[in-house]
C-alpha cells in the first residue's frame, strides 16, 4: 500500500453509517477510514493539523476534560493534573506498574495491591477505562466533525500480547466513549493488512516479522498468512520499553553533564517534564541531523548523533533478543521469514531500521507511515465487516459477551462478542468467606455491566470445595465456545481438582433482532453502567477492607496504642458511611484514609513478628 496521509475536510463524504479503525497508542491515536471514492485507507485530519492526537487528558481548575494536543501543552505546568500513557495501565495491578512509578508524574493509588490501579486527580479518581474512553470520545467527535456524520461503530487496535483483562478493558473504554467496538484486532494484523500483506486469498503462504517500537511499548510478532488468513505464531516484546526510554536515556545523560541530582526530578515534576519534552524533540531532531543544542532554565542541553545512538544501542540489542525469541517460540529459522514490516514512531530512528535489517538479512519494509500504519490496518479489518472486501475469511463469532457474574451483580466477561469460534477463555477467582464450602457459577449473555440487565443461561453449584481460609481457594472458571457454538462451562477448585461442569445450548436462542436490542441498549446506558460498576466495585472494595481490618485489630489489639485504636475507628466509621452515600470518589477518598493510617502499624506489627521468627536464626 502506498504511503497515505489526505485531508479530508470538505464535507462531501456523506454516508448513512461508517465504521472506523482506531489506534489507541501510547503516545499517540488516530482514526482511519476507507476513503468511499478511491477505497484506500486514510488517515483523518482536519486541515493542515496532524492526523496524530497525543494520548494526554488535562484536568483543569473546573475538572473540565482536554485532550489531545492543547493537553500536551499542561505537561511541564501541570504535571500532576495531566495524564500521559494511559494504555500503560489499562488492566494492570499496582503491582505490575509500581517498579516504573517514577515514569508518572501523577498520583496512582496503591491502596490494594492486587486490584487494577486507579488514578487520582485533586478529590477525583479514574480507572485506566475512563481515561482511555475521553480520548475515544475526542477520536469520535473528531470523526464525526471531518466526515460530518455519525460514527457509532469501530474497530480498535491492541498489542498481540494484551490479556484478556486488557482487552476487555479496551472494549469497555469504547463502549463508554459511545462506540460499539465491533473487533478487538491485534495491532501486528492491523500492520499486515496496511501493508497489503495477506490482502488477497489468492495470495501464497507468507511468513512476516512484525517489529513494533512504540513510544512506550516493544513487541515483536511472527505472523503466517494463508488464504487471507492470519495466524499469530508467536510475539514477544516489553509492556516497558520503548522511544520513552530512549528520552530518558538522553535525560540522564544531560543530568550528568549538568550536575543536577535525579531525586530532584523526583520533587520537581515541572523540571521532569520540561527535559522529558526537550529529550522527545532531541530524538526526532537526531533523525536528520548530526547535533541538537538548546538551554532550558539556565541549563546547556546537548548532544550529538553519535552519543545518542550509543545511548539507545542497549535498547535496541534488547528488542533484538526478543525477536530472537519470537523467532524461536514460532519454530523457524530467521531466513524462513519473508518480509520485516516495521510499525510505531520509534522505528523513525535510522539506527533501529540498520540493526533491524542487520537481524533479519534483508531490509526491512517502512514504506507506510510508522504512526499511521495500524490505523490504516484497522481501517481496512472495519471494510471487511461491513461486508464491502470479499477476500478475506471471516470465521463465526460470538453474537454477544459471554461472562459470569461476580459480587455485586457485576457481569465478568470471559468471552467478548465478536470473538472467534471455536473461542476459550478461563479465568481464576476465590472465595469470600473463611471455611466458603461452595460456589455458585451463574452464566450470562450480554453486553451490559449488571447481570440483571444481560440474558441468564445458566447456574450451578460447585460444591465441596475444602474448607481453607478467604482468598487461599482457586477456583478457574473456564468458557469453550465450538464450532458449533455451543457453550461449555467448567469450574474447577484448582488445590483439590473439584470440577463441575455444564453444557449451554448453540445460539442461546436469541433472533437477531434481540441481539441488536441489546447492543443497543449496551451503547445507550453505557455511562451509567460504567458508572454503576465504578461505584459496585469502590463499594466491594471498601467492605473488604472493614472487613479486613475489623479482623486485624481483633486480633492485634495489644499491639496498638490507644490513639491508633481511636483513629482507626474513626476513619472505620467514615468509610462506613461513605458507603450508603453511592458516590464512588468519597468511597475512595475514604478507603485511601483508612489505609494511610492503618498502613503504618500494620507493618510495624509485620516486622515485629518477622523479628521474633528469625530471632536466633542466620540468612
Amino acid at each position: 500500500m502506498s504511503k497515505i496521509s489526505i485531508n479530508i475536510a470538505t464535507g462531501s463524504l456523506q454516508q448513512a453509517e461508517m465504521i472506523v479503525g482506531i489506534d489507541l497508542g501510547t503516545t499517540n491515536s488516530l482514526v482511519a477510514i476507507i476513503h468511499p471514492e478511491n477505497k484506500k485507507a486514510v488517515a483523518l485530519q482536519e486541515h493542515d493539523s496532524s492526523s496524530l492526537v497525543p494520548s494526554v487528558i488535562y484536568f483543569d481548575e473546573l475538572n473540565n476534560i482536554i485532550v489531545g494536543d492543547v493537553a500536551k501543552q499542561h505537561l511541564e505546568a501541570s504535571p500532576q493534573n495531566t495524564i500521559f500513557s494511559a494504555k500503560r495501565l489499562m488492566g494492570k495491578s499496582y503491582n505490575d506498574v509500581k517498579q516504573n512509578e517514577d515514569f508518572f508524574s501523577y498520583k496512582i493509588i496503591d491502596d490494594n495491591t492486587e486490584s487494577l490501579v486507579k488514578v487520582q486527580v485533586g478529590n477525583q479518581f479514574y480507572s485506566p477505562i475512563e481515561l482511555s474512553s475521553f480520548i475515544l470520545k475526542e477520536l469520535k467527535n473528531r470523526a464525526e466533525h471531518i466526515l460530518k456524520t455519525p460514527i457509532t461503530k469501530a474497530v480498535i487496535t491492541v498489542p498481540a500480547y494484551f490479556n484478556d483483562a486488557q482487552r476487555q478493558a479496551t472494549r469497555d473504554a469504547g463502549k463508554l466513549a459511545g462506540l460499539d467496538v465491533l473487533r478487538i484486532i491485534n495491532e501486528p494484523t492491523a500492520a499486515s493488512l496496511a501493508y497489503g500483506i495477506g490482502t488477497s486469498a489468492s495470495q501464497s503462504e507468507q511468513t512476516i516479522a512484525v517489529y513494533d517500537l512504540g513510544g512506550g511499548t516493544f513487541d515483536v510478532s511472527i505472523l503466517k498468512i494463508n488464504n487471507g488468513i492470519f495466524e499469530v505464531l508467536s510475539t514477544n516484546g516489553n509492556t516497558y520499553l520503548g522511544g520513552d526510554d530512549f528520552d530518558k536515556s538522553i535525560i540522564e545523560y544531560w543530568l550528568e553533564q549538568n550536575n543536577i541530582a535525579k531525586d530532584e526530578l523526583k520533587q520537581n515534576k515541572q523540571l521532569a517534564q520540561g527535559l522529558r519534552l526537550r529529550a522527545e524533540e532531541a530524538k526526532k531532531q537526531l533523525s536528520n541531523a548530526d547535533e541538537y543544542t538548546t538551554t532550558y532554565h539556565n541549563y546547556a542541553l546537548s548532544i550529538s548523533k553519535e552519543k545518542f545512538e550509543n545511548l539507545i544501542q542497549p535498547f535496541i540489542n534488547t528488542t533484538l533478543q526478543h525477536c530472537k525469541n519470537a523467532v524461536k517460540d514460532a519454530n523457524i529459522s530467521v531466513d524462513e521469514i519473508d518480509t520485516v514490516v516495521m510499525v510505531g514512531g520509534s522505528t523513525r530512528v535510522p539506527l533501529v531500521n540498520k540493526s533491524v535489517s542487520n537481524f533479519f538479512g534483508k531490509p526491512v519494509n517502512n514504506s507506510v507511515n510508522p504512526d499511521e500504519v495500524v490505523a490504516l490496518g484497522a481501517a481496512i479489518q472495519a471494510d471487511i465487516l461491513a461486508g464491502n472486501n470479499k477476500d478475506f475469511l471471516l470465521l463465526d463469532i460470538t453474537p454477544l459477551s459471554l461472562g459470569i457474574e461476580t459480587m455485586g451483580g457485576l457481569m465478568d466477561v470471559l468471552i467478548p462478542r465478536n470473538s472467534k469460534v471455536p473461542s476459550k477463555a478461563a479465568r481464576q477467582y476465590t472465595t469470600q468467606k473463611d471455611g466458603q464450602g461452595s460456589m455458585r457459577i451463574a452464566v450470562f449473555q450480554g453486553e451490559r455491566d449488571l447481570v440483571k440487565d444481560n440474558r441468564k443461561l445458566a447456574e450451578f453449584n460447585l460444591t465441596n470445595i475444602p474448607g481453607m481460609p478467604a482468598g487461599l481457594p482457586k477456583v478457574e472458571v473456564s468458557f469453550m465456545v465450538n464450532a458449533d457454538g455451543i457453550l461449555k462451562v467448567k469450574a474447577q477448585e484448582l488445590r483439590s481438582g473439584v470440577e463441575q461442569t455444564i453444557e449451554v445450548k448453540p445460539q442461546y436462542g436469541l433472533t437477531d433482532e434481540e441481539v441488536e436490542k441489546m447492543l443497543m441498549d449496551s451503547i445507550t446506558h453505557a455511562k451509567d453502567d460504567i458508572a454503576t460498576r465504578a461505584l459496585v466495585e469502590a463499594q466491594t472494595e471498601g467492605e473488604q477492607l472493614l472487613e479486613t481490618t475489623e479482623k486485624f485489630i481483633t486480633k492485634n489489639t495489644a499491639l496498638l496504642t490507644k490513639e491508633e485504636l481511636t483513629t482507626t475507628a474513626q476513619a472505620m466509621q467514615a468509610l462506613q458511611l461513605a458507603l450508603t452515600m453511592n458516590d464512588k470518589n468519597l468511597i475512595q477518598t475514604k478507603i485511601e484514609e483508612l489505609n494511610n493510617i492503618s498502613r503504618p502499624y500494620a507493618e510495624r506489627i509485620m516486622d515485629n513478628a518477622i523479628n521474633v521468627a528469625m530471632k536466633g536464626k542466620t540468612i
